[in-house]
């Protein structure tokens, strides 16, 4: 097996069980170099981690066990697959189905590199945004077929990160062992979280057209949603909206940039109230627009909603763009903050790893200060378990929320 020597003064983050090896670091030429399994050493020939090297990713070198004595072979792949599948135990053993779509890989965070695995009621979504990740989608579907026997698989690369990787755009379906293509749009399929229904058309909508990270989020917003006037900023298929109406909501007004997944938004809500899960007439207590969120804020009177939700898209994707994601952010609250009315609640999310809770959390402060309003802390909010953050990975935190109440003075 080839051995990669780090460069002086650049083990410290590795030692410390960092993944990523950038090609900065990497003193060992790229030509004396293939793609595949590798030992790392420092400069000093001191075992540092067993990782893979492949120099057309745009992260030559990602470790994956820092256990001198592991073989990084399939047996290895497998076995951690296993182990991240395992460690979700408590959402297989939900008996009465509440809760059917949840995270079973989470990348780096679970020591597999570019890949993420949701579960979808009996549907398994695999997201690859790493070369690593792509090489082994055989031995990666082989080994969750045999561990959960889904009815459906569906394969895709992560159009943010395909031109990075060197990697086609791709989604791949996979059915009873084997590769297909659709000959027809394929039927929906459907999944519960906390008891709501949801469907997707497997292939189609923004990445799964379902984000299963927000699941203790709603429900905490759910139980201020009494009577209340709602307004939700991003709604995308409608998951905070329905958790509303279930908590009793006058009325939900959904804006989102999306007219398909304002669709897909009603339609979610039809089903619920059609099943009994939100309550009748549901549906007429719902307006939907499609629409920019910042552009739609401007446009309301103040003191008009009891409850906004503020969920937009990634705005910093890399650290370059922290400051003007802070500047979009702090807009958009100011904005809701002036618009909701007294004792009123915000739910603001950040989704952009690169803002901090600490960040976002003053970020609030000055919107607050702007908008001439008293803002109180009820809740502070991150992923949910299933995406566990890895500390010696910082970056597997992403989401941050504040559940605030502001008050007029």
């Amino acid at each position: 097996m080839q051995t990669i020597i780090i460069k002086a003064g650049k083990e410290k983050q590795l030692v410390r069980h960092h993944p990523w090896v950038f090609s900065g670091a990497i003193d060992t030429k790229p030509s004396a170099l293939e793609t595949g399994a590798s030992r790392v050493e420092s400069f000093d020939h001191r075992f540092i981690a067993w990782g893979w090297y492949d120099g057309k990713s745009h992260i030559p070198l990602r470790l994956l066990s820092w256990d001198e004595t592991e073989t990084i072979d399939d047996g290895w792949f497998k076995k951690t697959i296993a182990q991240s599948v395992m460690s979700r135990a408590p959402f297989f053993a939900d008996k009465q189905g509440g809760t059917t779509t949840f995270r079973i890989i989470y990348g780096e965070a679970d020591f597999l590199p570019g890949l993420v695995v949701d579960v979808y009621g009996t549907m398994l979504l695999i997201t690859i945004s790493a070369r690593i990740a792509w090489d082994q989608r055989e031995l990666i579907a082989e080994t969750l077929e045999g561990l959960l026997s889904p009815t459906l698989i569906l394969l895709t690369v992560d159009s943010a990160f395909a031109g990075a990787e060197q990697l086609k755009e791709a989604t791949l379906y996979r059915q009873d062992g084997a590769w297909f293509t659709p000959a027809k749009r394929l039927e929906p399929v459907r999944f519960r979280e906390d008891s709501i229904l949801y469907e997707i058309i497997p292939g189609t909508g923004q990445k799964s057209g379902f984000y299963c990270d927000r699941r203790e989020i709603r429900m905490r917003m759910e139980a201020y949603a009494h009577d209340a006037v709602v307004l939700d900023l991003g709604s995308y298929t409608g998951a905070f909206a329905l958790h509303a109406l279930r908590g009793g909501a006058a009325h939900v007004d959904l804006i989102d940039s999306s007219a398909s997944a304002l669709e897909q938004a009603v339609h979610h809500i039809a089903i619920n109230e059609e099943a009994g899960v939100i309550p009748k007439g549901s549906s007429s207590r719902i307006t939907t627009k499609t629409a920019d969120m910042f552009e739609q804020l401007r446009t309301i009177a103040n003191d008009h909603y009891n409850l906004i939700i503020i969920d937009p898209p990634k705005l910093a994707s890399t650290k370059a763009q922290t400051e003007g994601a802070l500047k979009a952010y702090k807009d958009l609250n100011r904005l809701a903050m002036e618009r909701i009315r007294h004792n009123g609640i915000i739910v603001s999310l950040s989704s952009s790893g690169n803002v901090t809770a600490e960040m976002l959390r003053l970020m609030l402060a000055f919107s607050a200060t702007d908008a001439h309003v008293e803002v109180q802390i009820l809740h502070w909010f991150s992923h949910d378990e299933d995406h566990p953050i890895r500390l010696s990975f910082p970056e597997s935190s992403y989401l941050n929320g504040y559940l605030i109440r502001v008050l007029r003075q």
